[in-house]
């Protein structure tokens, strides 16, 4: 299990560095960080997140897809955009509607460095885009307005005082 960065933390607002290595230790990394978002109950981590500042990220779908995006670049969006609630391992326990492109095309390395190009809809373009904002220090509250930016950011600390309080 690898501990989660949580906002505050530098690394999170970094632009990450590409990854040239395809070794051992990126495959080791790789499968701390599944079982990490699999105890976290989450569906997307990125490098980041668990501090390695590097551009890739792991998804982890309900319905059973696992794949790991290394050096990823979206190429292409849908015109059409939907609001879904994003939430966050790095600000666990608040949630908002984000508005994103429905549709992603994005080209990527997979963990043996082999490129590849997908075409993803639904929450596999959903996590795509909120997990590569992370490989460029953006963070899903940076989508919302000013106002509604502040009250998820209060709700996080007001929760975070609360749970501190506790222990």
């Amino acid at each position: 299990m690898l501990d989660i960065v949580k906002i505050g933390d530098e690394v999170l607002r970094e632009k990450c560095t590409k990854v040239t290595e395809f070794d051992d230790a990126l495959h080791i990394l790789l499968e701390a960080m599944f079982e990490t978002l699999d105890e976290a109950d989450g569906v997307g981590l990125a490098a980041p997140q668990v501090g390695v500042d590097k551009r890739f990220f792991i998804v982890s779908l309900p319905d059973g897809t696992k794949r790991e995006f290394i050096n990823p670049e979206i190429v292409g969006t849908s015109v059409e955009t939907n609001p879904y609630e994003e939430g966050c391992l790095s600000l666990p326990g608040v949630y908002h509607d984000v508005v994103r492109p429905s549709k992603v095309i994005v080209k990527a390395q997979d963990a043996n460095g082999e490129e590849f190009t997908l075409k993803a809809s639904g929450l596999m373009a959903r996590v795509i885009q909120h997990e590569n904002d992370h490989l460029d220090g953006v963070l899903f509250v940076d989508h919302l307005n000013e106002e509604e930016r502040k009250k998820v950011l209060r709700a996080y600390e007001k929760k975070n005082r609360r749970q501190r309080g506790r222990s």
